[in-house]
């Protein structure tokens, strides 16, 4: 394995818990106690957050990850092969999937709803309730998930890889 790519897994590895990190303070703590805000507050809240997220730490991690999870995918598979390259591919698949593709078809559509709501409406307080807090949170704990895992299955992926290749283990 080439020391880029070994390099490489083990950001990426700490990556995928860090961006799950965050997605779990939310589906844990973050989305209940915006819910339990009277009228719209909540929802006033959150459209703010969605403005601050563009900011560049995370959406820069959250991005590059999706990139760097394609190219942990394609050199799992082809270039490391068997059991520790078919965790590495799926590593990266999953966060592809879970987490970037959940992201640009669930929660960015909803959050994209909420910002153009008018916060005095009251059908903007019942779609808050009713419609937003359950399903972003959902997705949003599908994304938690799918980070955890991409991180899970990269360390054994990684570990099992560089076990392999020391000599008389």
């Amino acid at each position: 394995m080439s020391t880029f790519f070994f390099l490489l897994m083990q950001f990426a590895i700490l990556a995928y818990a860090l961006v799950g990190g965050v997605f779990l303070a939310f589906s844990d703590f973050i989305m209940r106690s915006l819910s339990l805000i009277g009228g719209t507050g909540g929802a006033e809240v959150m459209q703010a957050i969605n403005r601050e997220v563009f900011r560049w730490v995370f959406m820069a991690l959250f991005l590059l990850m999706a990139a760097v999870s394609v190219a942990l995918a394609v050199y799992g598979g082809l270039f490391i092969g068997g059991g520790p390259g078919t965790l590495i591919m799926i590593a990266g698949l999953v966060y592809v999937t879970g987490c970037f593709g959940v992201t640009v078809f669930f929660n960015v559509p909803m959050n994209e709803a909420l910002a153009d709501m008018d916060l005095s409406a009251e059908a903007t307080r019942a779609y808050w309730i009713n419609t937003y807090v359950p399903r972003w949170t959902f997705w949003n704990t599908v994304r938690t998930m799918a980070c955890g895992l991409s991180a899970a299955l990269l360390l054994f992926g990684l570990l099992w890889v560089t076990r392999s290749q020391v000599p008389g283990v």
